[in-house]
């Protein structure tokens, strides 16, 4: 009877000194225990004093063990940097709620990740708590500082938007946290294995050869959530983030069984009008407001794409179904890519030494072939942004 009751005391004392937390993420529920003396209260007025009393608190208290919590996750889900950030974000969400009180919310999420390895800072100013982190990619979108030859991103910029200041309008707090070395990257090279009960199929439909052909592709609007606040990254970066599982199988099967019989130049025409005229067409001003460059799957989700969104979607089903070498043509006001065969075709683009023909994606204004500009870029300069070779 005594043990049975000091069994109960020790299990009862451990509840008393951790707050229990299940949510949902992309890849289903997350179970974590928050020590009672990590809820830090934050009342003060926003100043680099305060915030350094903040992380001196949370310092002192038992926090390793849900951090450790964390890295197993994403170590066992093989987490991108992104989408680990979105794990951070939810586990902050649920300890501080961002609507109750946001630069609380700001400290859970700038702690964690520090803890979590990553370099990341804070600066205040102007009432705002802005979140930067270490990154060497070339990101396009978003203010940066540099501290020391470093530069870093910020990470709450969505946050603020217009009320956003100049750079030199925020003071960096300075706390050296010695676990926060590493950078941060925007890369994504696998998406979480969402929920599949979360998918819908959506039917996408284009004729070619004057056959129609149906597809029903499953899709999963947690692709937006994740991507909602994703910054303008480079092609290479974005034409390189993958199709989800679900929809990957779905869709890829389907086109290889409609390319049987086909030879590589007659598969190549084939997804690129399946692009060209399985979508409708829309520019990101009119879509989204500003510039936003979509991944293959969102080009899928979303009721209308441009250039950039579907040169990344074919880009991916050629990479992925044939595998050839590509390059991407950067004009003024146009995107386009242009693909290596055993032989050019049409007026061919020579790049190291070898050639490229072009094949257009988007809708124009005539129905190109492969090897086909259309006539308003015939004479317009471009850069090559990237270049794909297969290993």
């Amino acid at each position: 009877m005594l043990l049975t009751i000091l069994v109960w005391l020790t299990c009862a004392s451990q509840q008393l000194l951790a707050q229990h937390y299940d949510f949902d993420f992309y890849e289903g529920k997350v179970s974590i225990d928050v020590p009672v003396a990590f809820n830090i209260p934050f009342k003060d007025s926003l100043t680099i004093a305060h915030v350094q009393k903040f992380y001196q608190t949370a310092d002192q208290t038992e926090y390793i063990q849900l951090v450790n919590d964390l890295l197993e996750y994403k170590d066992k889900h093989h987490l991108n940097d992104w989408v680990y950030y979105q794990l951070i974000r939810r586990t902050a969400q649920q300890i501080a709620p961002k609507t109750e009180n946001y630069t609380r919310y700001t400290l859970y999420k700038w702690f964690l990740m520090c803890k979590s390895g990553y370099d990341a800072r804070l600066a205040v100013g102007n009432n705002q708590i802005i979140f930067f982190i270490q990154n060497k990619e070339d990101i396009s979108d978003i203010p940066f500082f540099e501290i020391d030859g470093k530069k870093y991103t910020c990470l709450n910029f969505h946050d603020y938007g217009k009320l956003f200041q100049r750079a030199d309008a925020y003071t960096p707090v300075k706390i050296k946290v010695p676990e926060a070395v590493e950078d941060f990257s925007y890369k994504i090279t696998k998406l979480p294995d969402f929920t599949p009960s979360n998918y819908k199929e959506k039917q996408i439909e284009f004729n070619y050869g004057h056959k129609a052909y149906h597809f029903n592709v499953k899709l999963n609007e947690d692709i937006s959530d994740l991507f909602k606040n994703y910054p303008g990254v480079d092609f290479e970066t974005y034409f390189n983030i993958p199709l989800s599982k679900e929809t990957y199988q779905s869709l890829i099967p389907a086109l290889k069984e409609n390319l049987k019989g086909k030879n590589q130049q007659e598969g190549v025409d084939y997804l690129m009008r399946f692009t060209r005229y399985a979508f409708l067409y829309e520019n990101d001003e009119e879509n989204f407001g500003s510039e936003k460059r979509l991944s293959a799957e969102q080009t899928l989700l979303n009721k209308y794409s441009d250039c950039d969104d579907r040169v990344a979607l074919f880009f991916y089903l050629v990479k992925e179904i044939y595998n050839l070498p590509m390059i991407t043509l950067l004009y003024p006001t146009h995107v386009t890519m242009a693909v290596q065969f055993e032989h050019p075709i049409g007026d061919a683009i020579l790049y190291n030494g070898k050639y490229y023909s072009v094949c257009e994606p988007t809708p124009q204004g005539e129905s190109l072939d492969i090897g086909q500009l259309s006539d308003q870029l015939k004479n317009q300069s471009y850069q090559i942004v990237y270049h794909y070779e297969p290993r």
